[in-house]
């Protein structure tokens, strides 16, 4: 007999799903049997809480462009997706959430672990929550979920009670009330309206400083983009999801922007006089041009997201690649450079900056360093993940991409602990890959310590096994208490920072992984270069300087003023914290390549 649960697995591995992200419950014991029957096939990769497969799942769709596919029992454990499910949501990431529910009969009963899952996955999964409660009713329910899931780039859920899993199939008939159902999508490439491309390049050819807004949206018009930048002599300031969409060896390219941002994109966005936006709907207008400063025209496949964040006055909806190739052939080629080569000595300054101020001195080790070593030896192949938190601010300014470095993040939930269950989703999605995680030590507490056994657990399968989790060790929640200083202006309030300590090292070496402590400067480099070349996944236990300051250097007046009357509050590493912020700062005045020291 095929049971319900046989066809569902059957039909997953018909639309190539190679992996499952899960955790057990007798909420899916049915199928949970029936993957024992089907040689586990697709593969059941096991977590240690529900929520990780969530992200596990959201790592493997960012990293892989798939639809990732995660699996949780009724009650407790389809809560407990609930965190990733949102991540992916605000990340525009395709997810199918497999879901058991109690059985048919003892639903309405306040039975055990149940709740009501329609209502629960309503919000998260939006884009389509279904209940299968009849045989016939699944294949069109799972491949409807599967195909939205693609197009809206959201999270979908499938909820089957228990009892149904285990009903015989039967597959829905050409009746009356009958929903038949097929596989497969084939994708159209949107193209844009000609008359709005022209409108487009009116405004861009009319602009004689124009910055290029990217975001995870042009990621795969990488060439294009390059195109467009030349053309009108732009620069190209990334959106944190963006990271990867150009490498940052282009000298135009401006990095990050926003809070996390860097110098040379803040200051093009403040002098520009055209906006190019293509494929972000980054949130933070304030780090934009003014609202009347710039004419701007933005890009974008999805029309829900378009025309929002600024006053553009052309939308054009259409795949990043294709709207670009569309515009070239209108575009003037820039005669004056000057725009372009303020950019690009702008962003050599800054590289310059970043390495100068990686270098300061610290107790005992300065985090930006740790970054600044890795840039240097960053394989052109490696998946980046980061953790929220202050990981986050050195990965958005500090790193530099270069080849086919891939990287991301919880850009918009902006939630803690999804660092480690990146890695593994990226390292299940590209198993011949080396993968670096850089995790506070807050969030490696709350999640990373337990996912640390699931890389046990899995790692001798990875053809390449580098799996590289970097630990920022300072006992701090770092980021809060800088966001408590400089926008509260409120000290630090140890209770509620301060974190236990913990040999995240000897934890690692535990379960069989390379373990590496690294307590001073210099360790960094030789530290980076072990980890790299390890038969193994390797934890780097980085003992970092908490009073490193993690302000943007175009930090405002009145975030400064708020810091310092902070530290006055009486703010237990105030003499720290000015003493660090001092030395870093005085490195953007400091001389730097073929510049005179002032006399």
């Amino acid at each position: 007999m095929t049971t319900v649960a046989d066809y569902l697995l059957a039909r997953l591995r018909e639309w190539d799903v190679e992996k499952v992200f899960g955790y057990p419950g007798d909420g899916i014991n049915g199928l949970l049997a029936a993957w024992g029957r089907a040689g586990d096939e697709p593969r059941f990769v096991q977590s240690r809480h529900e929520e990780m497969s969530a992200f596990q799942a959201v790592g493997y769709a960012k990293f892989t462009g798939r639809v990732g596919v995660c699996a949780a029992t009724s009650g407790p454990g389809g809560i407990h997706l609930l965190n990733g499910l949102y991540d992916a949501k605000l990340d525009h990431v395709p997810v199918v959430a497999i879901v058991g529910q109690t059985n048919r009969s003892a639903m309405g009963g306040s039975y055990q672990q149940e709740i009501d899952m329609l209502s629960l996955f309503k919000d998260v999964a939006g884009a389509y929550v279904q209940m299968v409660t009849v045989p016939e009713q699944l294949p069109n329910v799972l491949d409807r979920a599967i195909r939205v899931a693609l197009a809206e780039r959201a999270p979908t859920a499938v909820i089957i009670p228990a009892d149904v899993q285990e009903l015989e199939y039967s597959a829905p008939g050409h009746a009356f009330k009958m929903v038949p159902s097929s596989l497969g999508v084939e994708w159209p490439a949107v193209s844009p309206d000609d008359g709005a491309v022209r409108r487009a390049a009116e405004i861009l050819n009319a602009g004689s400083k124009v910055a290029i807004l990217a975001g995870a949206g042009a990621r795969g018009a990488a060439a294009e983009l390059r195109q467009v930048a030349d053309l009108l002599g732009a620069g190209v300031a990334k959106a944190l999801l963006g990271k990867d969409v150009l490498s940052d060896e282009l000298p135009y390219v401006t990095g990050a922007i926003g809070l996390l941002g860097t110098r040379p994109s803040y200051e093009m966005m403040n002098d520009c006089d055209t906006l190019l936006t293509v494929g972000s709907s980054f949130p933070y207008t304030q780090f934009m041009p003014g609202l009347d400063q710039a004419r701007a025209v933005q890009i974008d496949i999805d029309p829900k997201q378009i025309g929002m964040r600024y006053p553009y006055e052309v939308n054009l909806v259409g795949d990043a690649a294709a709207t670009l190739r569309a515009l070239v052939p209108l575009l003037e080629r820039k005669a004056d450079r000057g725009w372009r080569e303020t950019i690009e000595a702008n962003v050599g300054r800054w590289w310059e900056t970043v390495a100068m101020e990686a270098m300061v001195d610290a107790d005992p080790v300065n985090p930006m360093r740790l970054f600044h070593e890795l840039s240097e030896r960053l394989p052109h192949d490696a998946i980046i993940a980061a953790d929220s938190g202050s990981a986050a601010n050195w990965y958005a300014r500090n790193l530099r991409f270069r080849g086919d470095v891939r990287g991301s993040l919880s850009g918009t939930l902006a939630t803690m602990g999804p660092g480690v269950p990146y890695g593994i989703g990226a390292k299940f999605g590209h198993p011949d890959r080396p993968v670096i995680v850089f995790e506070g030590d807050g969030a490696m507490q709350m999640n990373g310590l337990a996912e640390l056994l699931t890389v046990k657990h899995y790692w001798r399968e990875w053809a390449d096994p580098r799996l590289v989790v970097a630990v920022l060790h300072n006992n701090d929640l770092n980021q809060v208490t800088w966001e408590m200083r400089a926008m509260q202006g409120a000290p630090k309030f140890p209770q509620s920072q301060t974190l236990p300590d913990c040999d995240y090292a000897a934890f690692a070496a535990s379960a069989g992984l390379h373990a590496i402590v690294v307590d001073k400067p210099d360790q960094i480099g030789p530290a980076w270069e072990a980890a790299l070349s390890a038969d193994r996944p390797t934890l780097l236990d980085v003992h970092v300087d908490p009073n490193v300051p993690p302000v943007p250097p175009h930090a405002t007046f009145e975030q400064m003023k708020d810091t310092a009357r902070s530290l006055l509050k009486g703010d237990e590493d105030r003499w720290g914290v000015i003493k660090e912020g001092v030395k870093t700062k005085v490195q953007e005045f400091l001389p730097h390549h073929g510049e005179k020291a002032p006399e």
